[in-house]
């Protein structure tokens, strides 16, 4: 029997201790051995759960115990989740752990600190939930040189922009229906400025090119400036509005230079792009190679049960491999972004006034562009300029005045 303790009762913690009891057999026979929860440590007192009698208020019992070999730390949060993590790991316990913020600041650290000290230190369920992400990044892609990383990494934020484009919703109104249903949090800063989103691309990133990327350094921009007219303009061009989390690697001899970029931002995608029927609260993350060219991962993004099935996976993993150090190839060395704005995109770009009086001057700074009336917008129409880096639409838009917005578009392939 493996003994293990989860840190924090809440919804993962809660569906790790369901699972384990739901799967038990089955889990088992992929472990190897039967899996225990011997303690659930937490603030608070059960009565009456499934828990009751194995609920502590002191970490040191867990960490003192050495009938524990396993640690699931499902708090969320910097603090204290990484002093306990760190602090297993130093006494040779495996750690999975679902923390997005952990794993962001610290995860090359505790990677280091689990080697040095015979365990290992796992966190599929910090990105996407339920989707097998980050093991195919250090173990089924290895063969091939990633060159581009794009994920919906957050649920909320691709809910309210489905509502919003098919009920016509303005954005307070779809945030309070989130809000309602349990998908955003009263406080949704983390979702709708792109923040989560953010850390979850820092920690793909880093495993794509083997350094520790800071998500301070990720240029982040959420969705709280979408609106129902720009789903009009959307449905005109046929396209859809996605928060996009992206990192591509840029080749020698690009005209942008070689290195890595990452960004978060709403963008405009058409059909032939994979993630354009990535609708509601799903997840997907699509992943080019340069052998395997694309591939697309698509399913829960969050949630109580998807996610806890990728931590028990991570403590299924952590039992085969007691003996042996699970590399991942995240060093603590810093990796430099290349500047987002030398990156081309095309911009669509809305604009006070009428086409007909504003044509001259947005030509002139433009050229060739495609403008866009939409049916019962008035008092402003929109343009898409052509691909060029954002350093030139930044020089050219400056000539351009009552500009009210700009979403970049995304064309798969380019």
């Amino acid at each position: 029997m493996i003994n293990i303790a989860v840190l924090g009762y809440g919804t993962i913690g809660s569906g790790v201790v369901e699972v384990i009891d739901t799967n038990g057999e089955s889990i088992a026979e992929r472990a190897g051995d039967e899996i225990n929860v011997k303690y659930v440590l937490d603030l608070r007192d059960f009565p009456g759960s499934p828990v009751e009698n194995k609920i502590v208020h002191d970490y040191d019992v867990i960490l003192n115990d050495p009938d524990i070999k396993v640690v699931v730390e499902v708090m969320g949060g910097v603090e204290p989740a990484h002093t306990f993590v760190k602090n297993a790991l130093l006494k040779g316990k495996s750690v999975a752990t679902s923390n997005k913020a952990l794993v962001a600041k610290h995860g090359a650290e505790l990677l280091q600190v689990a080697k040095d000290n015979g365990a290992n230190f796992l966190f599929e369920a910090s990105v996407g939930g339920g989707i097998p992400i980050i093991r195919p990044l250090y173990s089924s892609f290895t063969a091939d040189k990633i060159l581009e990383i794009t994920g919906i990494l957050n649920g909320t934020t691709n809910y309210m922009l489905t509502k919003m484009a098919n009920q016509g919703l303005e954005f307070d109104d779809v945030l309070k229906q989130a809000q309602d249903l349990g998908y955003a949090e009263k406080d949704p800063t983390a979702d709708v400025g792109g923040f989560d989103a953010c850390r979850k691309i820092a920690i793909l990133t880093s495993l794509m090119c083997g350094k520790q990327v800071d998500f301070e350094d990720i240029y982040t921009e959420g969705i709280t400036d979408i609106s129902a007219v720009d789903f009009k303009y959307a449905k005109v061009i046929n396209k859809s509005i996605k928060l996009f989390a992206t990192t591509r690697q840029l080749e020698t001899g690009s005209p942008q230079g070689s290195g890595i970029v990452s960004m978060v931002s709403p963008v405009l995608i058409g059909p032939e792009h994979p993630l354009f029927a990535v609708n509601d609260v799903f997840n997907a993350v699509f992943v080019k190679g340069n052998v395997l060219g694309d591939t697309m991962l698509y399913g829960s993004g969050a949630g109580k049960l998807p996610t806890a099935s990728a931590v028990v996976s991570d403590v299924i993993d952590l039992i085969k491999h007691f003996k042996s150090n699970i590399k991942m190839g995240w060093s603590p060395d810093k990796l430099t972004l290349l500047d987002r704005k030398m990156i081309e995109h095309g911009y669509f770009v809305r604009v006070k006034g009428t086409i007909g009086e504003r044509i001259e001057a947005v030509e002139k700074a433009f050229g060739k562009v495609i403008f866009i009336e939409a049916p019962g917008v008035e008092g402003e129409f929109a343009f898409i300029t052509s691909n060029m880096p954002e350093t030139d639409y930044d020089k050219r838009i400056a000539d351009i005045p009552d500009v009210i917005k700009m979403i970049r578009i995304e064309e798969h392939g380019r």
